[in-house]
């Protein structure tokens, strides 16, 4: 699959940047930061779920507690 990607002087100097320091190519800079950033979202997605489906279940504990 082919992608162009366009980029400004200051993302083109940020990708060779890390790409030198990395030792890896700019195309696999940009590939590792979407899967990290894809990641990051599922990550966080499900601590939001199971944060609420855990003051759900301990609501009355909290209230009792007075934290809620």
């Amino acid at each position: 699959m082919s992608l162009t990607l366009r980029t400004d002087d200051e993302l083109d100097a940020a990708l060779a940047a890390l790409a030198e320091l990395e030792g890896i190519s700019r195309q696999e800079v940009i590939r590792k930061a979407v899967l990290d950033r894809l990641a990051h979202s599922a990550h966080s997605s499900a601590v939001e779920e199971s944060t609420s489906r855990m003051l759900l279940e301990w609501a009355d504990v909290l209230d009792r507690l007075g934290n809620v």
